[in-house]
């Protein structure tokens, strides 16, 4: 066989890794849930393509060809780690799965039901999302940590214990009945939105402990609304992001300085991304019931009217921070109301509600409420007060264009 092109194997391998990983991880790990032992035979498989693929060439179906080569590595480091009646039960199972046979449909896609055993109630909320994105997107534990905030030996401690949660715990790699469903796909999202907060705080990609993480929680929630197509809430979560992805450019000036929402370009937006959205939460809107993450597009949806009206639906987004209050009981749904009131019902409607919150622990330190708060006292001619809550505001600020951009509304008010 003729040698391919320089560069051309190793494309074929980042290509399979980016497109195969997690369902290969899936399928190996389903039977045995070991997830560990999976990630080792499969990083074999891989190490094996790139030294045997630009000699012999590219498989007609690289993930077959890594199947069969990471299906062998785990038998292998079965019988060389476990010995008697424990070799022989994990060797079955790893009987079940077929040997690749070149053809890339000889791989179930059971990646779903390996993100529902990531989000699974005996799997701690903190590391979730986390190992979603190592086992799902191959992300190593070193990036992870860095995207979190948590020390590099703390976030391997938490992924391992959470594999080992898996195998020892025998946590099944499906889709649950419908009794648990709700419960269990909104940990599924919750996951994934967690993994896009993270990278939302690096609008520009500078962050090289964040860069691309957004992007790879869209591409999660992508994946989800693929093998959910008529479920409203995978359907609305893919639009929020979607919405939120398409104004990533405008939030910063050109030079760097952080823009609000309400000052933003519209042209600047991604009219593709939005585009998307709103087919997406057109579809959404076509699924039985409503829930969180449908109502939140549709608040973003209310914003990006903009484009062809020149202002936000305000008098919708009232209502449906309204609907989201009365569904969630969240504190940061009933802020946003506060503000939605101020503008459909002026600043002192909007300041008394925030009023009626400033009682709520959950908001004592959360940076948008103080500065929601000093900018409605503001309008309301209260400059002193105004002044002191853009203090704080500032205090609890880390972004330094965020916080230089707040402290420039300060000076505004002209206080000493």
């Amino acid at each position: 066989m003729q040698e391919p092109p320089p560069g051309v194997a190793a494309l074929a391998a980042e290509t399979a890794a980016r497109d195969s990983y997690g369902k290969l991880i899936a399928f190996l790990a389903a039977r045995t849930r070991d997830v560990a032992g999976a990630e080792d035979a499969l990083s074999e498989a891989f190490a094996a393509a790139l030294a045997e693929w630009p000699r012999g060439g590219v498989p007609r179906s690289p993930e077959a060809w890594l199947l069969t080569v990471a299906r062998r590595r785990m038998v292998d480091a079965v019988r060389l780690r476990l010995r008697g009646d424990a070799a022989s039960e994990q060797l079955q199972l790893l009987g079940e799965l077929r040997e690749g046979d070149d053809d890339e449909t000889s791989v179930p896609d059971r990646r779903l039901g390996l993100l529902f055993a990531c989000a699974h109630p005996g799997i701690e909320r903190d590391v979730r999302a986390p190992l979603m994105l190592q086992v799902v997107l191959g992300f190593d534990a070193a990036t992870i940590a860095s995207a979190f905030l948590v020390a590099p030996a703390t976030m391997g401690q938490r992924l391992s214990r959470a594999k080992a949660k898996i195998r020892q715990a025998g946590i099944p790699f499906e889709v649950p009945g419908r009794a648990a469903w709700s419960q269990r796909l909104d940990a599924v999202l919750e996951a994934i939105y967690a993994a896009y907060a993270e990278g939302w705080s690096d609008p520009l990609g500078t962050d090289a402990h964040r860069r691309n993480l957004a992007d790879e929680a869209i591409w999660l929630s992508r994946l989800v609304a693929s093998l959910l197509p008529d479920d409203g809430e995978a359907l609305g979560l893919l639009a929020l992001m979607l919405h939120a992805h398409a104004r990533r450019l405008a939030r910063r000036s050109a030079t760097g300085e952080y823009v609000p929402l309400a000052e933003q370009d519209p042209a600047l937006w991604d009219a593709g991304l939005v585009d998307e959205a709103e087919a997406l939460l057109l579809r959404a809107n076509r699924c039985d019931g409503v829930g969180r993450y449908r109502l939140e597009a549709a608040v973003q949806s209310a914003h990006a009217v903009r484009r062809r009206t020149g202002s936000s639906d305000w008098a919708a987004i009232e209502q449906l921070y309204a609907a989201l209050c009365s569904l969630t009981g969240s504190p940061v749904a009933a802020l946003n109301h506060a503000v939605a009131l101020a503008r459909t019902r002026g600043a002192t409607a909007g300041l008394a509600a925030l009023d009626a919150l400033a009682a709520d622990p959950r908001l004592r330190d959360y940076q948008p409420y103080w500065a929601a708060r000093a900018e409605l006292l503001a309008r309301c001619g209260e400059a002193g007060a105004a002044a002191k809550a853009y203090r704080r505001a500032i205090g609890l600020e880390s972004d330094p264009a965020v916080r230089r951009f707040l402290q420039q509304r300060e000076a505004a008010l002209g206080c000493a």
